[in-house]
């Protein structure tokens, strides 16, 4: 995905963050809301499907369907910069490709970034609920904005990236690397919780299948997630399954390719599949309604292994 020309693209166009609740089917859309990935039961979300003014990706909860979790992607080009209000929500500002300067609350916090996500971790920046933040980029780039509505007011800060959590998760052609940068007890959010994974071209992740969408304290949290893909060189593709956890549950079996993304409100969820030859990337986001910042998953009875 290549940086777009070199322009200011102007104010954040449309309510922000959370247009509100979808309308009614039968309505004309707005012209002045974000695309709504959910008001057709879409849970795989094509690249560029929801994209709205410099966002080439953006779900937010009244478009998911659902009430906290939230994903942007910002491309800028060089010089560019994109003020952006947090409104009800905290996010995280995370460089997929190139660097660029968060400034909120009366300070600058500089992100060295990376070339790619495929390049390790990155440094990355908190920008808390109710604040007013631009973000700019002297050599342009892609940024990754995961946010979460929440009730707290933390500060503002910077995420280094040699204190991002980095664990091999699995074993064999499960294995994948993990970046835990924003993981529940990595790094302190108020309900959003984020991570990176990495999986080898050939293998499966996010399995065996889990879910997190009943609330078992000490078991199992209610989460909603967003999976964005990234892939490894031209023409590769993947595979990601969901599969109903009760009656009329989420269900999906799809191909998906570089910058989709796919919905998880509930459900087992796992594998996905890397194509043999391309490395496999997804950035997850999820929050909810607990009372704790946690998560807690469960395997599907019909495979107890764990991470094997």
């Amino acid at each position: 995905m290549n940086p777009g020309p070199a322009m200011n693209p102007g104010p954040d166009p449309g309510p922000d963050p959370d247009p509100g609740p979808a309308p009614d089917p039968g309505s004309a859309p707005d012209p002045g809301s974000a695309p709504g990935p959910t008001r057709t039961g879409r849970l795989h979300l094509p690249a560029g499907s929801t994209a709205h003014g410099p966002y080439a990706l953006r779900i937010d909860p009244g478009q998911a369907g659902w009430e906290h979790s939230a994903l942007r992607v910002l491309t800028l080009g060089p010089g560019e910069n994109q003020p952006f209000e947090s409104g009800d929500s905290e996010w995280v500002v995370l460089p997929l490709a190139g660097a660029c300067s968060v400034r909120v609350d009366g300070q600058v916090i500089e992100l060295q970034g990376r070339d790619d996500v495929f390049a390790g971790v990155t440094d990355f920046a908190y920008v808390p609920r109710g604040a007013h933040a631009q973000i700019a980029s002297g050599a342009g780039g892609r940024f990754a904005l995961a946010g979460a509505k929440c009730e707290r007011r933390l500060p503002a800060r910077y995420g280094p990236a040699p204190e991002v959590p980095v664990e091999t998760r699995g074993s064999g052609n499960r294995a994948r690397q993990v970046r835990n940068f924003a993981a529940a007890g990595a790094f302190d959010c108020d309900r959003l919780i984020a991570v990176e994974v990495v999986t080898p071209g050939g293998n499966w992740s996010s399995y065996p299948p889990h879910k997190h969408d009943e609330h078992r304290p000490g078991a199992e949290s209610v989460l909603e997630e967003i999976y964005y893909y990234e892939i490894a060189g031209p023409h590769g593709l993947a595979y990601q399954r969901i599969s109903p956890s009760r009656p009329g549950g989420a269900e999906l079996l799809a191909e998906v390719g570089d910058g989709d993304a796919v919905l998880v409100p509930d459900g087992w969820h796992g594998p996905s599949i890397a194509q043999p030859g391309h490395d496999l990337y997804y950035l997850n986001v999820m929050a909810g309604p607990g009372a704790e910042r946690e998560w807690k998953i469960s395997f599907h009875p019909d495979h107890t292994e764990g991470y094997a």
